[in-house]
């Protein structure tokens, strides 16, 4: 087994004394789409000891064009990404004790993996997301590893709390409508490269490099040839509510149900409350009664309904597509489950 890692143990920044540290960490990746599959692939071949994967959806085949845990089988049958990640990477390396999450990251859980990892990284494609892991990871004090990527660029930034400004000290100059790739598309070198950055600087700080870690912003495209590294220790917010003097974490107090739309996916997400759960049973019994075309699978019932496909997982998270109004999901959702 020693051999396996023997070429990166010969990179006397690791050695050996940094793959043992690398074999007893603990990462968290949320979300498993074209940075979170690549990322988790890097990490799992790197001899990391434990990830825990969070993703919401399944496998498209829209995915497949860059999303490297996924085959076309995936996408027939519709596997939720957790799941066809984890027979990958368990091909991939037996011994990597993996943990997976088919749900939608919000406080409680992000507080969860957050006590018991070294590093979270960041594979999302929305700032809500990223807001709560900004918070969970200046909370507990553990370093997230910011990565984004559209069309021929990507972003990547290692949050370390305490040593620069955080994300919510961000927001005010980041753009307040960004591209997508629903909108103007994405190579998949753009997303190995942004994916490639990331795992770099979690490799650095979980095998005690952390002096090497960046510490700029760094901005990259591809088709232009143009690289930018910008500095962000000037905008820190002394009252920012995430990092300043009295942090108050505001994304671990949200409400963990209601209606959102989800980023570039021409679909709205409702989470239920968490009292009443519709049931993949309930799901069913609705199909039919509507005479729906529904399909079953261990992991969610898919039916059309009320012009709308819609797909329920078993926790009682629904997705509606073809529609980008948050009102619209809900009385969809009430029209169905009352």
């Amino acid at each position: 087994m020693n051999e396996r890692y023997s070429r990166q143990t010969l990179f006397k920044p690791i050695g050996h004394a940094g793959q043992q540290q690398l074999s007893e960490a603990a990462v968290t990746i949320v979300g498993c789409g074209a940075l979170g599959s690549a990322i988790a692939e890097t990490l799992v071949r790197a001899g990391i000891g434990e990830i825990h994967l969070v993703d919401r959806d399944y496998v498209e085949w829209s995915n497949l064009q860059r999303q490297q845990l996924f085959t076309e089988e995936d996408a027939k049958q519709m596997l939720p990404k957790v799941a066809a990640a984890e027979t990958r990477l368990k091909a991939i390396r037996g011994d990597v004790r993996l943990y997976t999450y088919l749900d939608n990251l919000d406080a409680p859980l992000a507080e969860k993996l957050a006590a018991g990892s070294n590093v979270i990284m960041d594979a999302t494609d929305n700032f809500e997301t990223r807001l709560l892991i900004s918070d969970v990871a200046a909370k507990y004090q553990i370093p997230w590893i910011y990565g984004a990527c559209v069309g021929s660029s990507g972003v990547v930034f290692p949050f370390v709390p305490g040593e620069s400004a955080c994300f919510r000290c961000l927001l005010p100059v980041l753009p307040s409508v960004n591209e997508t790739c629903d909108t103007v598309g994405i190579i998949a070198p753009a997303v190995q490269i942004t994916a490639a950055l990331q795992c770099a600087e979690a490799l650095k700080w979980l095998s005690g490099n952390r002096e090497a870690l960046r510490k700029k912003v760094h901005h990259f495209n591809l088709w232009d040839n143009s690289q930018l590294d910008v500095g962000i220790s000037r905008i820190r917010n002394a009252a920012c509510e995430t990092c300043g003097e009295e942090p108050v974490y505001p994304s671990l107090q949200s409400v963990g149900y209601g209606a959102a739309v989800l980023c570039g996916r021409d679909a709205v997400q409702i989470l239920p409350d968490p009292n009443r759960p519709i049931t993949l049973d309930d799901a069913e019994q609705v199909g039919s009664r509507l005479e729906a075309n529904v399909r079953r699978t261990p992991y969610f019932v898919e039916l059309t309904a009320l012009g709308h496909r819609m797909v329920l997982f078993g926790n009682g998270r629904l997705l509606i597509h073809g529609t980008k109004n948050a009102k619209e999901g809900q009385r969809l959702y009430h029209q169905l489950f009352g």
